[in-house]
């Protein structure tokens, strides 16, 4: 008969573990509740010598299950709903293994039930939670694991996930929100360029073989125009030799972006220029000041996230560190590290790192000295999230007017430029 390992709670609220001798998993759970105790967690008693058995059965029991996919990286709303579900099931009292186990078998084929399928093979395994995690990084991140092993060490996994959920769900709120804010402007600019170059390309020549019949002078604004478009139809941009590669200089102006992007992500592969490029982001005008405000953001609700959750504070900061995503902010972090390691506070580095602002800086250093560090924290982030949504807002109410003002300044230059040859044509026909 197995034997099961298991944490309760009794009638007092004090912490129990122990073992029960029963036919299964349930049964046990009877039994537990029985004495007066709440199972908060239950997994099987393994032997040694059926461990390496089991752990082998169970790889080849997933070799069956698993699906094929491409990347095998989970994303961020589906590791959300997970932790969602998982918290919600775990404060309903069920046994951890069981949890999992219902949640994998409702998940979707793909990266996430993968995952899950191996977070329990090393489970029944032996391992905890947070070890059979941390064996799957494309799903479960430092920042998850992390958390998860304050859960278990604290005896709260249910209240770490629900935390962890709430986490998760805001950082994807704020993404959402910034990325549909923008989607509209992108999309009308990229219509009008579209637009625009195909007027210049296809309708502009038709107009200059009508000019040319008639044998007229045209004003200057035409001219500019028909020269404009003869630049952009023929290569005379680019060297002669890549005029059998590509078929006016309109291909060459679609590959400009993609060419950027590209030197772009080559240039981040060193540090120093990962810093340059990152420093310049920052001091652009409005843009800048929304990607300052989403890194605090996303720094100090991580790490206001992990310190409530008992993770120590130099082990949150180099996660904090890494989930920046800029490298002015990873080094400013680094060097709040090196001088906490020194006996220093938080709040004096990153006053000298000049990184953010002095409010941040005045609320972090009132948190460490009333030991509130983890609800300043929480608090900063929720301003800057205000703050980014405003700002947003801002942005996109700014564009709006000068992408109007753009297009029809644009559009009445061609329709002018074309309209004033045609009427002295008709005049010279009227003649």
């Amino acid at each position: 008969m197995p034997t099961f390992e298991y944490t309760a709670m009794d009638s007092t609220g004090r912490e129990v573990k122990d073992t029960i001798v029963a036919p299964n998993e349930d049964e046990a759970q009877v039994k537990i509740r029985q004495k007066g105790h709440f199972v908060k967690k239950m997994s099987a008693r393994v032997d040694r010598k059926k461990k390496k058995k089991k752990r082998k059965q169970g790889r080849k029991a997933n070799v069956r299950k698993k699906s094929m996919t491409l990347g095998g990286r989970v994303g961020p709303k589906a590791l959300t709903t997970f932790t969602r579900q998982l918290s919600t099931l775990q404060d309903a009292g069920l046994p951890l293994l069981r949890s999992l186990n219902i949640l994998e078998q409702q998940a979707r084929p793909g990266p996430l039930k993968n995952s899950l399928i191996d977070t329990v093979d090393e489970i029944e395994s032996g391992s905890t939670l947070s070890e059979a995690m941390a064996k799957n990084p494309k799903a479960f991140d430092r920042l998850y694991v992390n958390m998860v092993r304050a859960g278990e060490a604290g005896g709260a996994l249910e209240v770490i996930l629900q935390r962890l959920a709430e986490f998760q769900e805001k950082a994807q709120s704020l993404k959402r929100k910034v990325k549909g804010a923008m989607v509209y402007p992108i999309l009308v600019i990229t219509i009008a360029v579209v637009i625009l170059v195909a007027i210049m390309v296809f309708v502009i020549p038709k107009f200059k073989e009508i000019f040319a019949d008639f044998d007229i002078a045209l004003p200057a604004a035409t001219t500019l125009l028909l020269d404009s478009s003869d630049a952009l139809v023929r290569n005379d941009v680019l060297p002669p030799q890549f005029g059998d590669y590509l078929i006016g200089n309109w291909i060459f102006i679609l590959l400009v972006p993609i060419v950027w992007m590209i030197f772009i992500r080559i240039v981040k592969l060193h540090r120093i220029g990962a810093y340059i490029v990152d420093w310049i982001k920052l001091k652009f005008p409005i843009t800048g000041q929304i990607i300052r405000k989403t890194v605090v953001a996303r720094t100090t609700r991580t790490l206001g996230t992990l310190v409530s959750s008992g993770v120590p504070i130099l082990e949150g900061l180099m996660i904090a560190r890494d989930t920046a995503g800029n490298a002015v902010f990873v080094r400013a972090y680094q060097r709040v590290y090196d001088s906490i390691r020194e006996g220093d506070t938080i709040a004096q580095p990153l006053r000298e790192a000049r990184v953010v602002d002095e409010m941040v800086v005045n609320m972090i250093d009132v948190g460490e000295e009333t030991g509130d560090l983890d609800t300043m924290l929480n608090k900063v982030a929720d301003v800057y999230d205000e703050e980014i949504n405003v700002a947003v807002e801002g942005l996109v109410s700014m564009l709006e007017p000068l992408m109007i003002v753009f297009l029809g300044g644009t559009i009445g230059f061609i329709v002018i430029a074309l309209f004033m040859p045609l009427i002295t044509i008709i005049d010279t026909l009227g003649k």
